[in-house]
């Protein structure tokens, strides 16, 4: 059987969550393959909101199994506070959660040297989220890494302390101003370690391989966007992993030849958070609107969202460097009551007009050149089925199937599960 792929393709906050959650029924086994506690996958249903952040978004139904993938960085400490925030609801963790051994800890100096990595860059700071996730994939690709299979073994904690102690000695060279209490932070990282022992440990390239062989159906969970992809994405502003399709090869094990439909998720607008280049961004009393009716908070840091118009140019290039089968349009019911609507169809870079996403999209290299269509006032968050959209909804999604070259097979008109419609 072939592994589904399901991606964000602007700059995360999509809302890859609460489509995995509906598509989950469809599926045996749900695999998160790279990323760490900085994104925050937000599921609502049954009046409740559900922010997961290193726990796939399948945890919820009964039948599915969640694999956090060797592409994962793990932090213990919010780990277990997620898992805090599950026992109320009477999930056999035990059996429907599964970790990687070689997925990669964050220990609590990662976090440190995070912070003092940011503070240390000034104005020049790239937006970090501070959750040591940039610090744990430096230390995977040095090989110096602590990983899930290795608290199985009695030596352990000696690999801790010595990369532990390394970490102090970089901090210390920053010379950053952060305060702590490494003995504290210490304390509730061990007590975190002991809550993760006790899951089920796998090796999970072995599990899917097998999971293919006896015809289990699979999807996989990319976490942030296209756009903060290490290789792909507007580079420095980007996370520490691949956030694209390729990321789910290297962070699950899973050949390239298994993978059957890449579902690409997007907004029907742009939203960014922290720093980088955003050409489409608002600074007018549209982008505000954007803002409120979105409710354009990020998941994990609670940061305002930076909001704009749809920039079709960085879409069509995250379809295009994902192999994008099927689109799935958020928020459409955001713009709602917008007389018009601007697209950007292409840029002005350097006096040239091109309808490519090159090199360096800063605002002193590019312009955004739009569309523009008209908007509608029907509040879709009440409709049921596509067949009541209004005319100007039906020609914004025609607009954009067209330039993209991909259907759009499902629209979002609301936060709550029930609120997506199927084309």
């Amino acid at each position: 059987m072939a592994v589904d792929l399901l991606l964000g393709l602007q700059w995360g906050d999509e809302g890859k969550g609460k489509i995995v959650d509906v598509l989950t029924r469809n599926y045996d086994i749900i695999a998160r393959f790279q990323g760490g506690p900085n994104a925050g996958h937000t599921l609502e249903f049954d009046g409740i909101k559900h922010v997961l952040h290193t726990i796939p978004s399948g945890i919820f139904h009964e039948d599915a199994i969640n694999l956090v993938g060797n592409g994962v960085v793990i932090d213990p400490v919010i780990f277990q506070k997620e898992l805090d925030n599950l026992s109320r609801f009477n999930l056999d963790i035990k059996k429907k959660l599964l970790i990687s051994r070689k997925a990669h800890l964050i220990l609590p100096t990662h976090r440190l040297l995070d912070a003092a990595s940011e503070a240390s860059k000034g104005k020049a700071k790239i937006g970090s989220t501070l959750k040591g996730i940039g610090p744990t994939y430096m230390d995977k690709t040095g090989r110096n890494g602590i990983r899930v299979g290795d608290l199985e073994l009695d030596n352990w904690q000696e690999k801790y302390r010595a990369l532990a102690d390394k970490h102090e000695r970089m901090i210390d060279f920053y010379k950053a101003d952060i305060q702590y209490d490494l003995a504290e932070l210490e304390g509730q990282f061990f007590k975190a370690i002991d809550t993760l022992k006790s899951l089920t440990f796998i090796d999970s390239e072995e599990y899917l391989y097998r999971a293919q062989a006896e015809g289990k159906t699979i999807l996989a969970e990319g976490a942030q966007g296209s756009l903060l992809d290490i290789d792909f994405g507007t580079y420095p502003f980007v996370t520490s992993s691949n956030t694209t399709a390729a990321g789910a090869c290297t962070g699950l094990g899973v050949a390239p030849g298994a993978i059957n439909e890449v579902f690409g998720i997007f907004k029907a607008y742009t939203t960014r958070v922290g720093s980088g280049p955003f050409p489409t961004e608002l600074f007018d009393e549209n982008g505000e609107t954007m803002g409120r009716v979105g409710n354009e908070f990020g998941a994990t840091t609670g940061r305002p969202r930076r909001c704009g118009w749809l920039d079709l140019v960085a879409l069509k290039y995250a379809v295009q460097v994902n192999g994008v089968t099927q689109l799935m349009m958020m928020k459409g019911d955001v713009l709602s009551g917008f007389d018009k609507l601007k697209v950007c169809t292409a840029y002005n870079y350097k006096g040239e007009q091109i309808s490519h996403l090159p090199y360096n999209i800063e605002a002193e290299n590019v312009t955004p050149v739009y569309t523009e269509l008209n908007g509608w006032k029907e509040d879709l968050t009440s409709m049921k089925d596509a067949s009541q959209f209004p005319a100007a909804l039906n020609a914004y999604i025609e607009f954009l199937e067209d330039e993209l070259q991909v259907p759009i097979k499902i629209v979002s008109v609301g936060p709550d599960r029930t609120q997506t419609i199927h084309r």
